[in-house]
């Protein structure tokens, strides 16, 4: 799940992405609302955690403007605003929560797992395919029912490849998914992460096989039983 946390005061950004990378997502940090834009024009996240008072602009009007261009992508709102009708306004403006600093990563990372488990949302159901299985909240990982110990960057792998079933995924798609925009992967990360992905599901008795798919990428399919 990719992530955007857009707060410039750099140890608490530091802090928060480190915890949230913990929980799961994958983030990308921008400090002020133009490198918001600029990230948000090229890797359209998954969930946003959005900061208010920033140094070249109000997180309000970037909020809005989002909102104005029909970009349904959930805002949580994490400020150090905390009147009422500051709240209000937030809500208002489009954001789908809002909570007043000093916020426990902890609860951001809650809460932006609620906002993705709303109806359309990317969480709150299981992604299976043979007997290999996926709960997306919990980001459990099993094989006939028997628990498959994963790293993350294999998780995230695998999770794309599981939302686009019968699809050849592209290795870009897949790169953009798991990797953050300031990560600089080698040019067989991504094969050496799928290479351990195989390993790992065929030791745990996964009936899948990933398929490598020349010049475009990679295609998850159920195991011919024959």
């Amino acid at each position: 799940m990719k992530l955007l946390l857009i707060e410039d005061v750099p140890p608490l950004a530091q802090l928060t992405r480190e915890a949230l990378e913990t929980e799961g997502f994958t983030v990308d940090h921008a400090p002020n609302v133009e490198s918001a834009r600029a990230i948000l024009s090229v890797a359209p996240p998954d969930v946003i955690v959005l900061d208010l008072g920033l140094p070249d602009g109000d997180g309000l009007d970037l909020l809005h403007g989002l909102r104005n261009e029909g970009s349904a992508i959930p805002v949580l709102v994490v400020t150090a605003r905390a009147g009422l009708n500051d709240r209000i306004d937030g809500l208002d403006r489009g954001a789908d929560d809002y909570i007043v600093k000093p916020a426990a990563p902890a609860e951001i990372a809650a809460r932006c797992r609620a906002l993705l488990r709303r109806p359309g949302g990317l969480l709150g159901r299981k992604l299976q395919l043979g007997n290999l299985a996926f709960e997306t909240t919990s980001r459990q990982v099993t094989a006939a029912g028997r628990s498959v110990n994963l790293a993350r960057r294999e998780i995230d792998v695998l999770e794309v490849l599981l939302r686009k079933l019968g699809q050849s995924v592209p290795r870009r798609v897949i790169e953009d998914a798991i990797y953050t925009l300031d990560e600089a992967p080698g040019p067989n990360a991504l094969e050496a992460s799928v290479s351990r992905l195989r390993r790992q599901l065929a030791e745990a008795g996964a009936n899948v096989e990933i398929h490598t798919i020349r010049g475009v990428g990679y295609l998850l399919t159920e195991a011919d039983r024959a």
